[in-house]
């Protein structure tokens, strides 16, 4: 079984908040999500390149010690006894091991290994060394991790320039402990010092984007604590740069509807005084009957009040149709202009034959036919101009109604050969309620008002010409092709 429906009236319950879009984040937290991992990044990236610099500092001051202890043990290596000889120096040692916080090692060696001094089993170098030349390299020793330096030294023959006793390699290292700590007391600083900049920068950016934002705040302010009738510009004065685009469209959004409240306020004060002029007609119209005995002056009375109720019922219909000209949706579709040519002459047809008017079509060429337009409001328009002009046209007369376009828009235009308007008339009308100087036929000035606001509605106009030949009227709307970045 299905439930049954809601009763008439009864709201039903709106979505909670699990049906709802999720809400948009402020700027500030945009601008705090791009910024905070932008900001940490270069934090880290900083950090890194701190300890590679600490790093090669570090093993710079740290291998010119070790140098310089090698220096000093080829210093005190003499082969002026005929021998080799080394005078180790101990007191330098000894103070390196307490500038290096760690373990020293050190060997003296002769490559036919009759000499060897020191740490016997010392790491040698992963490559051969020149001669002269020392070498620093990386070696575990014992489960310890050492920064070595080597130096083949080569000792010349006191029997034979050409002979060459066996040379003689010195080594020295270090554990490479200090340099750790070192550079990790190094990185730390530099650590607890790029957080504190860090948050000195978040805590400014903070701030800055406070100050930054601080005008939209005051904006924000200043519209809310405006009266629901306020609808004068904001004042651009203190404002940033980049807020006054969207201030100057603001400002165009509530001068447009500003014009359109005013518009609407005009609309009712004329649809009033239109409406109650009727009734007041009606009212003095019925107060006659009542006081007249004579049947046949009731019944004149009576025709006359049926008269004017059916110009109050087509003054109530233009009014109508002015209102939903002015603030009706536009529904932009293909129209038919020849169909609509001819469903709008066989509406009229009627009044056409009744003052015996030579009323028909002129429609456009097939390859202009098909239009883009709101079809209602283009009907409401053609058929405003056409019962005008059936209106206005003595008995005998001729109206043409026709359709055109072209690669710039489309145009309805309706022809007539009445008495036509003067320059200063045709100028003028368009507006409502103004009828023209030589206007017989009962009306209340819309016709014209309503079809300008729909050719205005679809970004066209209104235009009033003369008859090219002879007395008589040209009424036509066009409105232009629309373009394909805009509506």
């Amino acid at each position: 079984m299905q439930p049954p429906p809601a009763a008439a009236g009864v709201q039903t319950t709106p979505p909670q908040h699990g049906g709802r879009a999720p809400p948009t984040r402020k700027l500030w937290q945009r601008l705090a999500l791009v910024l905070l991992p932008l900001l940490a990044l270069v934090t880290a990236l900083e950090l890194w390149m701190t300890r590679h610099d600490a790093l090669e500092a570090a093993n710079a001051a740290y291998d010119r010690s070790l140098l310089g202890a090698l220096k000093a043990i080829d210093a005190g290596i003499s082969t002026a006894s005929g021998g080799l000889s080394a005078e180790l120096p101990y007191s330098m040692l000894e103070f390196f091991e307490l500038t290096a916080s760690g373990s020293v090692y050190f060997r003296v060696a002769s490559s036919d290994a009759l000499v060897e001094l020191g740490n016997a089993d010392l790491p040698l170098p992963p490559d051969p060394l020149a001669p002269g030349v020392p070498r620093f390299y990386d070696a575990n020793y014992f489960g310890e991790s050492l920064r070595l330096v080597a130096y083949q030294r080569p000792m010349p023959s006191t029997a034979s320039a050409t002979e060459a006793v066996p040379g003689v390699l010195v080594q020295v290292g270090e554990s490479t402990q200090s340099r750790q700590d070192f550079t990790q007391r190094f990185v730390r600083r530099a650590a607890l010092r790029d957080g504190l900049i860090l948050a000195l920068m978040v805590l400014g950016a903070a701030g800055t984007l406070a100050l930054a934002l601080r005008p939209l705040a005051r904006l924000a302010q200043e519209v809310q604590d405006r009266s629901p009738e306020d609808l004068n510009p904001i004042a651009p004065q203190d404002l940033p740069a980049d807020i006054l685009p969207l201030v100057s469209a603001v400002n165009q959004h509530m001068a447009r509807s500003q014009a359109l409240i005013a518009q609407q306020r005009q609309f009712l004060d004329d649809a009033s005084h239109q409406l109650r002029t009727h009734l007041t007609t009606l009212q003095m119209q019925i107060d006659y009957a009542r006081r007249e005995p004579d049947p046949a002056q009731v019944q004149d009375a009576l025709a006359a009040i049926g008269g004017e109720i059916a110009r109050a019922t087509r003054s109530t219909q233009q009014l109508l149709a002015l209102g939903r000209s002015d603030t009706a949706a536009l529904d932009c579709t293909p129209v038919d202009l020849a169909a609509l040519l001819r469903s709008v002459a066989l509406e009229l047809l009627p009044q056409a034959r009744a003052k015996q008017i030579d009323f028909g079509i002129h429609p456009p060429s097939p390859s202009r036919n098909m239009a883009l337009a709101d079809a209602h409001l283009m009907r409401e328009a053609l058929t405003n101009l056409a019962a005008n002009a059936i209106a206005y046209t003595p008995a005998g007369g001729t109206v043409t109604l026709a359709a055109a376009g072209d690669d710039l828009g489309w145009s309805l235009s309706v022809e007539d050969d009445g008495p036509g308007l003067s320059e200063e008339e045709r100028a003028t009308l368009g507006q409502r309620f103004r009828r023209g100087a030589q206007a017989k036929a009962p009306g209340s000035g819309l016709g014209l008002a309503i079809a300008r606001s729909i050719a205005q509605r679809h970004r066209g106009t209104l235009r009033l010409h003369a008859r090219e030949h002879g007395p008589g009227l040209r009424v036509l709307v066009w409105w232009p092709t629309p373009s394909p970045n805009g509506p």
